[in-house]
Formats: C-alpha cells, structure tokens, sequence
C-alpha cells in the first residue's frame, strides 16, 4: 500500500534542510547501496555521517514524530537516519529492491526495512522527470509530490526513479521497521484508526461508539506489535 503524506515539512522546516543540505559537499550515491543497486544507481548523495546529513535528518526526524498520519501509518518501531540524494543531467536510479536488513556501516545496529519513504525537497515544476515509479498488485504508480510532502510504501517493492531531465531533484528518503512486521494488518490497522478519526470529527471523541472502537483498535494493535 502506497500512503501519500502532505506537509510532514512545513514552509520554515523545508527552508532549514534546504538552508543545511546545500552546505553540504554530495558524493557518488553507490556509496550506500548493494550490489544490484549499484549497477543501476547514478546520482549523488549526502554522505551519512556528514554534519549536513545529521543535522538536515534531525529536522526530518522531529516532524516525522510531530505528523500522526506518518505514525498511524507506519507504526514505526525503528527509524533509520533520514539520509538525502540529488538528480539531475539525465541522472536515475533504475529498477530495485531495497535491503532487507539496512545496517549502519562500523556497528552492530541495523533495521529491518518494512517501509521505505521518501519526502521531496523540490517543487515539482521545477524540474522535469524524476518520478518516483513504484510497481504495485494494481501496476506501476508514480508518485512526483509537492516539496515538503512524502510517500510510504513497502520497501519490498520494486522501483526507479526516472530520469531527470531538467532541474534538479533532491529528497529525503530513509527506511522504518514497523511495530506491526504484517503489511496486511498495519495496512487495516490504518484504515481503522483513520476511520475512527474521521468519525470522531463528527461525533465527538466522547462518543461511546468511538471509545469502543478505539479500545478495540489499541486491543489489536497489543496483540500484533513486537515492541
């Protein structure tokens, strides 16, 4: 399930990684990326233990814990670091599949990638190409969104990101292990917590029928969570 998230990076947010990734100094992307990967990956990125890198993700990280519907969706358990690329020149990244198990280089600490994400940092329109094409049961989607807003979806996806042929295209993108490991039950568990929001908006929290459901939704998601 692909799951568009507006405004997690709202105008003063976005102005800030902006401000902090166009310091920094970007390298080849094949750096981070596996094998396959690397014979279709031609862009740059921010090395991730860089000082721009920390501290652009530190935003992203702050107005990800601040937006319910990236919790609500994700469910995260762990986060990797938010990290950050750049396209442009005919630059893309072909057909993939994320790692399974994303580890940071010279530890033992790792995540397991259930979700993948990407926020984009440009305008749209100024930039040609660039989208971010994910294959799904119903087909391929492509998905090229406002600055500031983001796009979950599963990290066992194949995908590319096309060509960009004029601009530049720069993101965040990183990986999140979910509580609930299940994509068809974290997908269900969404739609229900986001029905009960939308009926609460209208009845009221109080409402007896909310409160039920909002114990039975809690009681399943104790049942389902590996916290």
């Amino acid at each position: 399930m692909l799951i568009a998230i507006p405004r997690i990076l709202d105008a003063d947010r976005l102005t800030m990684v902006r401000s902090v990734i166009d310091a920094g100094e970007w390298t080849g992307g094949t750096v981070t990326s596996g094998v396959q990967a690397r014979l279709v990956k031609n862009n740059l990125q921010l090395p991730e233990d860089s000082e721009a890198a920390v501290r652009a993700g530190q935003i992203v990280l702050a107005a990800l814990q601040a937006n319910p519907q990236f919790i609500s969706a994700a469910l995260p358990h762990r986060l990797y670091p938010p990290m950050f690329n750049h396209y442009e020149g005919g630059q893309a990244f072909g057909n993939h599949v994320d790692n399974a198990l994303r580890v940071r280089a010279g530890t033992d600490w790792r995540v397991r990638s259930d979700l993948s994400m990407t926020i984009f940092l440009e305008d749209p329109d100024s930039y040609d190409g660039g989208e971010l094409v994910i294959e799904t049961d119903f087909g391929a989607q492509s998905v090229k969104l406002a600055a500031g807003d983001g796009v979950l979806y599963p990290a066992s996806s194949l995908h590319r990101v096309e060509p960009v042929t004029r601009g530049r295209r720069r993101a965040s993108f990183f990986w999140v292990q979910s509580m609930v490991r299940d994509p068809t039950v974290r997908g269900n568990l969404y739609r229900m917590d986001q029905a009960i929001q939308s009926l609460a908006a209208k009845v009221g929290v109080d409402d007896p029928g909310i409160v039920a459901l909002t114990g039975t939704y809690h009681n399943l998601l104790r049942h389902h969570a590996d916290a």
